[in-house]
């Protein structure tokens, strides 16, 4: 067994009309949308991704745009040696971050051999407002960054006149799915295929629209073994499990998938750990009305966001961590009421899931 980069390496010279594309390969661009591309590949003029990896490894590592993680450069990489994807065209590579909106969104599209593309669509970056619009989801109907995506599948669906594959990582599965249950009709139709790689399901808004409820048969969600991110709010679509070399939480990282020959080596379902987590947080959502999950996520965030913070991980220092606590003293003491109950909650859903 391997990994993604193993896939590369064991599959990377069979072109697409070869081997079909599937939806190991749709989690290798889901991956590729957390890397920054500047220049050319920005345009509705597609540039060969092996090219624009080219480009990105050779530019000085304060030029380039960021990225999740050191195996992003291998996956780059191995990209522009592969055959079967080094051709392939990128275009189309959209950043937006507004904090004042609490919107994080990106996505890129690469053509296929086949005459159809596939858009990728980036998910959560480590920054508090990316995780700000997680937290969103769980009572707004519709977050920015669905919208967004909405918006950026019927731009390039009216110049494009081919069939559409969707898919991303963690939130950027969501957004694959709720994007294309909001497209219009006519572009909803040419929707061949929806992968969603541990992201998040729909809330009831979402999933009793029409666009959601005709995608369905079309949209699958892919989930680690010990998966918890990927089981949050509500799936309506089939799932498939698939193994991980991690543990826990860990799992969520896509390089951790193991992979044999063209898919990913697939289990039965979940482990014990992934139902017991699953049902904890369902219960204490339910537990909470819409405006309690509101006022938890706004106070969270405004205190962890107090002082020149902008990443979970700068939050989480201690450093800054004293800072939110002394924000604590000026905040509502009626929304820290609120945040306290709900963390109870949480504690005594726990236990009851044991």
């Amino acid at each position: 067994m391997g990994n993604l980069l193993d896939y590369l390496a064991w599959r990377g010279d069979l072109s697409l009309d070869r081997v079909p594309f599937g939806p190991v390969d749709g989690l290798v661009l889901s991956v590729l949308s957390y890397v920054h591309f500047d220049g050319p590949a920005q345009g509705e003029e597609s540039v060969p991704l092996g090219e624009a990896a080219e480009e990105y490894l050779t530019l000085p590592p304060a030029r380039r745009g960021r990225f999740r993680c050191e195996t992003d450069l291998a996956l780059l990489r191995a990209l522009a040696d592969s055959p079967r994807f080094a051709r392939l065209g990128l275009c189309r590579c959209a950043d937006r971050f507004v904090p004042k909106e609490e919107t994080q969104f990106a996505a890129l599209t690469v053509l296929l051999d086949d005459g159809s593309a596939f858009l990728a669509f980036r998910g959560t970056d480590g920054t508090l407002v990316g995780w700000k619009e997680d937290f969103n989801l769980s009572f707004m109907d519709v977050v920015p960054a669905q919208l967004e995506a909405a918006g950026y599948i019927q731009d390039f669906a009216a110049s494009f006149p081919g069939q559409l594959r969707l898919g991303g990582h963690s939130k950027g599965g969501n957004l694959a799915a709720a994007g294309g249950a909001l497209s219009a009709v006519k572009v909803r139709d040419r929707i061949a295929s929806v992968w969603s790689f541990d992201g998040p399901g729909l809330n009831p808004y979402l999933l009793a629209r029409p666009g959601y409820q005709e995608l369905r048969t079309r949209l699958r969600s892919f989930v680690p073994r010990s998966s918890v991110v990927g089981l949050l709010l509500a799936h309506e679509e089939p799932h498939t499990v698939v193994d991980s070399d991690q543990q826990g939480l860990f799992q969520h990282d896509p390089y951790s998938w193991q992979v044999l020959g063209p898919d990913f080596v697939r289990l039965e379902e979940v482990d014990a750990g992934s139902r017991l987590i699953d049902r904890t947080l369902k219960n204490w959502l339910a537990g909470l009305t819409g405006a309690q999950r509101e006022t938890v996520a706004d106070t969270l965030y405004e205190l962890l966001s107090s002082g020149d913070v902008k990443t979970v991980k700068e939050a989480l220092e201690p450093r800054h961590l004293a800072g939110a606590l002394r924000a604590a003293l000026d905040a509502d003491p009626q929304d820290l009421l609120t945040v306290a109950g709900s963390l109870a909650r949480l504690a005594g859903a726990a236990l009851r899931a044991l």
